[in-house]
């Protein structure tokens, strides 16, 4: 009788990290890797709590809503502060930092990845990583006294031939001080972080894909276009949220180049306007006991609008992930 015998089964590798053919190495570092993720969350609990419980006192004794009101007077009897011009200043010079800094940063890291020659690329890119490391201080001092000058000028042809616009109109014809001002230099110091986080995601494209595209016949930009940006989207994207990061909680720079006055001013080029760190690091010096408890719940505020831009910067990526090619 013939007897057949069953091809031997091979075993697959388990791909799982669970089970006993896993390396003591690799649970070591699932082990680690997993208890640095919650101390981080634990961390950022333990601030959150922080804060709610410092802001209480002025929370519980403000006479108004400190989400409408555009005063700041925590020490006075009763305490009157808002977080609404906080809130304006803040958002606005962001808005303005990330429509000037975003592009440039993306063409810079181009320009490096693709366009430059090698020696010009690496002088390019050390040049543009030691900039990011400049201290946010140097950038205030040299906007205020060196920068501010030159975009006088361009204030007042913005309000000459398009103060019909509102934002662009400058009644009072003071040029200094300004949100143009602030967003500008802001502009300028998160566009080392957009442009080198954006080179070093244009640069782990596979090569594969770039010279498909360009056997297909594709030209330099058409390649970029169709090869470069699906992979990279989600770098871009992460890219332009920690320059954004940067530019809500800058303290210094902005303190130096915003005026004093607490108001919403929709016109960019008139003085105006605060942030919320900037409010913190001039008023904390002199703020009595309320006064203390209110600049802690602003920075309770900065907390929830810097983790509301990250979630949502997150959800835009999870989103994009599956298109962008980069699981393949």
């Amino acid at each position: 009788m013939a007897t057949t015998t069953q091809p031997p089964t091979e075993e697959k590798p388990s791909d799982g990290i669970a089970g006993a053919s896993v390396r003591p190495g690799d649970r070591t570092f699932l082990g680690l890797s997993t208890g640095s993720g919650i101390f981080v969350l634990v961390i950022m609990a333990g601030i959150a709590a922080f804060l709610v419980w410092q802001a209480i006192p002025s929370l519980t004794a403000d006479s108004v809503n400190p989400l409408t009101e555009q005063s700041w007077l925590p020490d006075a009897d009763p305490p009157v502060f808002g977080f609404a011009v906080l809130f304006f200043g803040t958002i606005w010079t962001s808005i303005i930092a990330m429509l000037l800094a975003v592009p440039v940063g993306y063409g810079i890291a181009l320009f490096i990845a693709y366009y430059a020659p090698r020696r010009v690329a690496s002088g390019l890119g050390f040049l543009v990583d030691l900039l990011a490391a400049v201290p946010s201080i140097i950038f205030g001092l040299w906007g205020l006294y060196y920068f501010m000058p030159y975009v006088v000028p361009a204030a007042e042809w913005l309000s000459q031939y398009l103060g019909w616009i509102p934002i662009f109109a400058n009644e009072p014809e003071i040029w200094t001080k300004s949100l143009l001002m602030a967003g500008l230099v802001l502009a300028i110091m998160i566009l080392p972080t957009v442009s080198a986080i954006s080179r070093e995601v244009f640069i782990q494209v596979p090569r594969m894909h770039v010279e498909a595209a360009l056997a297909l016949g594709a030209t330099r930009w058409e390649m970029i276009r169709m090869a470069v940006f699906p992979f990279s989207r989600p770098g871009m994207i992460s890219a332009a949220m920690l320059g954004l990061g940067r530019a809500l909680g800058e303290t210094i720079a902005v303190a130096l180049l915003l005026s004093a006055v607490f108001e919403i001013n929709w016109a960019i080029t008139e003085p105006g306007g605060n942030s919320f760190a900037a409010n913190i690091a001039l008023k904390w010096g002199e703020a009595g006991e309320v006064g203390r408890s209110a600049l802690i719940a602003s920075g309770l505020v900065l907390f929830f609008i810097t983790l509301a831009v990250n979630m949502a910067a997150r959800w835009v990526i999870a989103r994009r992930k599956e298109f962008s090619g980069a699981n393949s």
